[in-house]
């Protein structure tokens, strides 16, 4: 069942739209953003947004008057959070090359290493960066060995993974000139993955703390979904930070943007091979990877589950994408009644990674992109994509 934030996008009108289009409600940014301003001024902790889950730096003005600022995973993203976002910016990576680092330096409050070979290799480089600019912070990412997430590929502590160092591998001297741990474990969850989760970091990693100033929490934290624990989140948020007296700092993304915005499509033919088929101007490749890395399938607005109430979705169509990849399938859909071409669909919950994962693979149009605004109705694109975006991603 969808929530009431995108209740509200049955008001939009997509003839409005270019097609396709990904359009974010910014009443629905500014709503996530409240409930995550109450977490910092009630835990005293930071709360960055994960430029890897939302970049839309239209919305940056927004963003900054409640959030403390920005996490990268490089050079690009950093630079983005700088000049867009404002506020700190905190910077990882499961490795830096030289040249990427020397510009990260330059950019970023926080940088942090992902194993101890990083730091030593590294280590006069950014000491001399932090000679010149005092404030600048440097960090090891920490591999707790306590996995929560159920799928592998989006586990960062699934046996044999690059992201972290476990204990084993840290001796007290690779710390020299580190002020802060960061670890990652969660992946859409709520609280009691992340107590459990505090519980094996502190027992693996709690000797190190006494020297640290700051600890990353990572991200994965589903703080603005409807039931999430946010109170008790506070105590546990206040309670470690005085434990170990450090600044606690969280790195959501999904939460800034959860149930924030859409993507409209268009049907452009329907076909029949065994059952009837439904081609889009979206692709699941190039528009929604997560579809088929995931998988997962997305939700579209008036649509029901093939073979579930019948009676009121009669109409089944499997959706598929314009690319050349067989596997270009979004999913298999019932309606409750026929599709044409020209019609609108629009598949809910895309402001999130969907947006920044997009590609032009066999030259597929990205997908425009629009605020829109949920209370007054005024919409306004902000972005669209041609010929010149293709071709320059070549040479």
């Amino acid at each position: 069942m969808a929530s009431a934030r995108l209740e509200r996008f049955r008001w939009l009108d997509t003839q409005r739209l270019p097609s396709p289009c990904f359009v974010v409600d910014e009443v629905a940014i500014e709503e996530n953003l409240r409930v995550l301003e109450r977490v910092q001024q009630g835990s005293g902790a930071k709360i960055l947004l994960a430029l890897k889950a939302f970049s839309m730096w239209s919305l940056a003005p927004l963003v900054a008057r409640y959030l403390a600022g920005t996490c990268a995973s490089g050079a690009h993203e950093a630079r983005l959070g700088r000049e867009a976002f404002g506020g700190e910016v905190h910077t990882y990576s499961a490795a830096f090359s030289e040249p990427d680092l020397k510009e990260v330096l330059g950019l970023s409050d926080h940088v942090v290493f992902n194993s101890p070979s990083q730091w030593q290799r590294f280590r006069p480089l950014a000491l001399e960066a932090a000679a010149a600019r005092p404030s600048l912070r440097f960090g090891l990412r920490v591999n707790p060995e306590h996995s929560e997430g159920q799928v592998p590929m989006y586990d960062p502590c699934a046996p044999g993974s690059r992201l972290g160092t476990p204990r084993c591998a840290i001796a007290a001297a690779d710390l020299e000139g580190l002020t802060g741990l960061h670890f990652h474990t969660l992946c859409e969850q709520d609280l009691p993955p992340l107590v459990r989760t505090l519980a094996a970091f502190e027992e693996k990693f709690g000797d190190l703390l006494a020297g640290m100033q700051w600890v990353n929490f990572g991200g994965g934290h589903h703080i603005t979904r409807p039931g999430y624990q946010v109170e008790e989140l506070v105590r546990v948020l206040r309670n470690f930070a005085a434990r170990h007296r450090v600044q606690v700092y969280l790195e959501p993304g999904e939460a800034i943007a959860y149930h924030a915005g859409v993507l409209v499509a268009e049907v452009l033919d329907v076909m029949h091979n065994g059952m009837p088929i439904a081609i889009l101007d979206t692709s699941a490749t190039c528009h929604m990877p997560d579809v088929l890395e995931m998988p997962y399938r997305p939700a579209i607005r008036g649509a029901g589950e093939p073979g579930a109430q019948a009676h009121a979705y009669p109409h089944t169509y499997r959706l598929g994408g314009q690319s050349c990849l067989a596997g270009d399938v979004i999913g298999d859909y019932s309606f409750a009644a026929p599709l044409a071409a020209g019609q609108r669909l629009v598949f809910e919950d895309m402001a999130y990674y969907s947006m920044v994962k997009t590609t032009t693979f066999n030259g597929v149009r990205l997908p425009a992109i629009a605020i829109w605004n949920s209370a007054s109705g005024a919409l306004r694109v902000v972005r669209e994509f041609g010929f010149e975006d293709f071709k320059g991603r070549l040479s």
